[in-house]
C-alpha cells in the first residue's frame, strides 16, 4: 500500500511538471514565424535612428524591459531591419503624464516620421481623438470604446500591415483599420500636420521606432513576423 501511495504522488507530480511545458509548447506554436526584436536582454535589434548605434543613455533594460528613462536623452530608437507588410506584437507601460509611441514606414533620410501608434496616458491628455493610444497619430482615431489599461500598467498592442490594410489592436482588440492610399486617408492626412509630406499614407518597407519623447516609458516582449516573405 505503501509503495502505491508513491506512485500515486509521482503521476500527480508529473502532472504538474509537465503541464507548463505543454503550455509553452502550446503558445510557440501560434507565435510560430516570429523573431524577437527584443527578449529582455538584448538590445543588439535596436539602434539610434541618427547614430547608427544603441544610445549609452537614456534607453536601459529594466527586469525585462526596454526602459525609456524620463528626459534620459538617449533620443528615437529604430529597428535594424525594415519590414513593409509585418505582425508587430509588443507589450508597453507609461508613467503618468508620459507620452511615447511605435511609428512605422520609418525612412532614416526623412527622420522620425512616419505612421504613428501612439502611446500615452489617455488620462493625462483628455483631448483624447486622433492624439490618443493606438490611434494613428494626428491623421486617425481609435475607437471610443477601445479597452485601454492606466499609467502604471501593461497594456498589450499589435499593428498589423497586409496588404494595404493596417489594423491597430489593443489588448486583443482590433480599435482602428485603415486602407493605404484610399480617399479617406488621403482626406486625412491632408487635414493632419504630415500633409506637405510627398510621401505619405502609402505602404513603404521601412524601419519601426520607438519614441523618446521625454516620458517614461517600458517595452517588453516585442516581436515581429515578416508579412512580406513568402
Amino acid at each position: 500500500m505503501k509503495q502505491f501511495s508513491h506512485l500515486l504522488v509521482a503521476i500527480v507530480l508529473a502532472g504538474v511538471v509537465t503541464t507548463p511545458v505543454l503550455a509553452e509548447k502550446k503558445s510557440a506554436k501560434l507565435e510560430k514565424g516570429f523573431m524577437a526584436l527584443f527578449d529582455g536582454k538584448s538590445t543588439n535589434q535596436w539602434m539610434n535612428a541618427r547614430s547608427g548605434k544603441f544610445p549609452a543613455k537614456g534607453w536601459t533594460i529594466e527586469d525585462g524591459c526596454l526602459k525609456c528613462a524620463p528626459k534620459g536623452g538617449g533620443g528615437d530608437i529604430i529597428t535594424r531591419g525594415t519590414y513593409e507588410q509585418f505582425d508587430f506584437r509588443f507589450e508597453w507601460k507609461v508613467a503618468k503624464g508620459a507620452n511615447s509611441g511605435v511609428k512605422y514606414f520609418i525612412i532614416r533620410e526623412r527622420g522620425p516620421l512616419g505612421h504613428e501608434y501612439q502611446v500615452i496616458d489617455d488620462a493625462g491628455y483628455p483631448d483624447g481623438g486622433k492624439h490618443s493610444t493606438a490611434s494613428f497619430y494626428d491623421v486617425l482615431a481609435p475607437a471610443k470604446d477601445k479597452p485601454i489599461k492606466p499609467a502604471g500598467e501593461f497594456n498589450t498592442s499589435r499593428i498589423v500591415v497586409k496588404g494595404q490594410t493596417v489594423k491597430h489592436f489593443l489588448n486583443g482588440k482590433v480599435v482602428l483599420t485603415y486602407k493605404l492610399g484610399s480617399d479617406e486617408v488621403k482626406a486625412a492626412v491632408a487635414r493632419s500636420k504630415f500633409r506637405k509630406l510627398d510621401v505619405f499614407g502609402v505602404r513603404l518597407a521601412g524601419h519601426i521606432l520607438l519614441q523618446d519623447h521625454g516620458g517614461e516609458v517600458w517595452y517588453r516582449n516585442i516581436r515581429i513576423r515578416d508579412l512580406s516573405k513568402k
